[in-house]
């Protein structure tokens, strides 16, 4: 997968609902997109969307984002083969995620402290997405996670392929990939107009602020 590849200064855009958006972010260089199933999203799109997203194979790493998924859901979007890999970013259990079917996942971790972090260790998978936590959502409220907790994190675990997510944005992108040193970044409402629309000038802009941090 071109988000997990060689090096640092990966880019998943997340969030996308709209085929003009995905084209776009596709024209800017971003490695992998990701598009959420989840109903409880202000991102969420349904299952026609498939239709288009088939349409981006071989441009982009593709990314189902899934919230606790009903079986039925998940074998639906896994056996499409519109999508490289799925994203757990709910409340799934190692055992869950290990059994679901899926050969190609990776797990979400919503870090509140050290010890929320080590969960990260008990999933069967080296790839690791590392979001801000809230109360109030599974993710995309814009909210920054400690960054330095972070970073310790991830110098003490090699072994795993980090992506950051949570506030990210064109500003501040180059800072949090100085002090966590990830494989990749996530980012959402930090390139959009509105929730669910990117904004073309954000997204290039977020990507040439990664690219000159690396």
């Amino acid at each position: 997968m071109r988000l997990f590849g060689p090096g640092a200064g990966h880019v998943k855009i997340c969030g996308i609902t709209r085929e003009d958006d995905a084209l776009d972010c596709v024209e800017a260089g971003t490695d992998a997109l990701g598009f959420n199933f989840f109903p409880g999203s202000s991102r969420h799109i349904p299952l026609e969307s498939l239709e288009w997203i088939r349409g981006l194979n071989g441009l982009v790493d593709r990314v189902a984002v899934v919230v606790n998924p009903e079986p039925e859901l998940l074998d639906t979007l896994w056996r499409s083969g519109c999508f490289e890999m799925i994203q757990f970013h709910g409340d799934e259990s190692p055992t869950q995620c290990a059994m679901s079917g899926v050969t190609n996942w990776m797990k979400a971790i919503r870090v509140r402290n050290d010890e929320s972090l080590a969960e990260a260790n008990r999933f069967l998978t080296p790839h690791i997405l590392l979001d801000s936590w809230s109360p109030a959502a599974y993710g995309g409220t814009g909210k920054t996670a400690d960054w330095q907790m972070i970073g310790a994190f991830v110098a003490e675990h090699p072994e795993h392929r980090f992506v950051l997510a949570g506030g990210l944005n064109p500003s501040n992108v180059a800072e949090a990939i100085r002090v966590v040193r990830p494989a990749a970044v996530d980012v959402a409402g930090g390139v959009e107009e509105s929730p669910g629309k990117k904004d073309p000038a954000k997204v290039r802009a977020f990507l040439q602020a990664v690219r000159a941090a690396i």
